[in-house]
């Protein structure tokens, strides 16, 4: 597994610091990138721990989609329904997303997912407005520190006097990630997140004129999906009994995040166990030990078609080779002395073989 030295990752750290600087951002694009292209480091992590060289600007505009399609929900229906981010107006990109919401989701708690099952066209009109919007605005500008592209994140083959066409064909989207940049994302993945999703929050929050951390529940918290839908399935798959503890599920049956929200936000069904209430409340938002690990790894070889089915009968996402990589990205990385939860206040050693032997192909 290649990665950067210890000294190399702090001084990528203390550049993208400066790149958060919120002076220069006209609006919250260079947020969506920076957390984009950090998301798909840890989502294309391989089977052996490595970050992907290269991303494309397709997968960049799918994943900024994912990312603002909650903030396009009404914020306060009778005051403020809809919130700017930008500081001369709505951002373009959100002006096409809640355009979108309204022809393909009357109910506005749906999911970005089933939107684009109901209208697959529109979708892939979205995404390719958002690609050209990406290509032409933030892309080109996102590492520039004065009149200065410094270009210590990813290399691309434009600037910033592309103009659209009607297509892409020809055109090469590959975003190329700077040596190490893509394995310093994903180290510093679980510490960068929040501090971008906070500088995100508060620079909405002076536009808009509102209490940061309400603002910041609303953007970035865990409850994105009603997982009500999925309850009873994983029960049933389960046999009624908890994930973790493997004792019978009474009443308290709680929807867990394997891989907590607060390390990655995957909704995916091969994320989700069902767990007691104790379990669930004691596990919270720490990573769970390797029996854990392997067993949540044989469910999703295993039992891939109920899972499979679960997600089609409920209309919910699933992407398991997705997951798989989020939990390589994180697990992999961790030092030998973190510390993971087995059960009801008993946390074990990261052993680093048992892991390897679980994740890696």
């Amino acid at each position: 597994m290649s990665g950067s030295g210890r000294g190399d990752i702090v001084a990528f750290a203390e550049r993208l610091l400066e790149l958060l600087d919120q002076g220069s951002f006209q609006t919250t694009y260079k947020y969506a990138v920076l957390l984009g292209l950090m998301d798909l480091c840890v989502e294309h992590t391989s089977a052996k721990g490595a970050a992907p060289t290269s991303v494309t600007t397709r997968q960049l505009a799918e994943k900024v989609l994912e990312l603002y399609w909650s903030h396009t929900r009404p914020f306060d229906p009778e005051r403020r329904p809809d919130l700017l981010q930008g500081k001369t107006g709505e951002a373009e990109i959100l002006q096409r997303i809640r355009r979108f919401r309204t022809e393909s989701a009357a109910d506005p708690s749906a999911t970005l997912a089933q939107a684009r099952r109901a209208n697959a066209r529109g979708f892939e009109r979205l995404t390719a407005f958002v690609e050209w919007k990406l290509i032409e605005m933030p892309l080109p500008r996102l590492q520039f520190f004065g009149n200065v592209d410094l270009r210590f994140v990813y290399q691309i083959g434009w600037d910033a006097k592309v103009r659209r066409t009607d297509t892409l064909d020809g055109f090469d989207n590959r975003i190329l990630f700077v040596d190490g940049a893509s394995d310093s994302l994903v180290r510093l993945a679980g510490l960068l997140r929040p501090l971008v999703q906070r500088q995100w929050a508060a620079m909405v929050a002076r536009l808009n004129k509102l209490a940061d951390a309400q603002l910041e529940e609303f953007l970035f918290g865990v409850d994105r999906a009603d997982l009500g839908p999925i309850r009873g399935p994983l029960r049933e798959l389960q046999g009624g009994r908890c994930f973790y503890c493997d004792d019978a599920i009474r009443s308290d049956a709680c929807v867990d995040h394997f891989l907590p929200w607060a390390r990655y936000p995957d909704n995916g069904i091969h994320n989700l166990v069902l767990a007691d209430g104790r379990c669930n409340g004691d596990k919270s938002a720490f990573l769970a030990a390797p029996e854990h690990l392997a067993r949540w790894t044989v469910r999703a070889v295993e039992r891939a078609g109920d899972l499979a089915q679960i997600a089609s009968r409920a209309r919910w996402d699933a992407h398991p080779a997705r997951t798989l990589s989020i939990a390589r990205a994180i697990y992999l990385r961790l030092p030998s002395e973190a510390k993971l939860w087995r059960g009801r206040g008993v946390f074990v050693d990261a052993d680093r073989v048992r892991i390897e032997a679980v994740l890696v192909a």
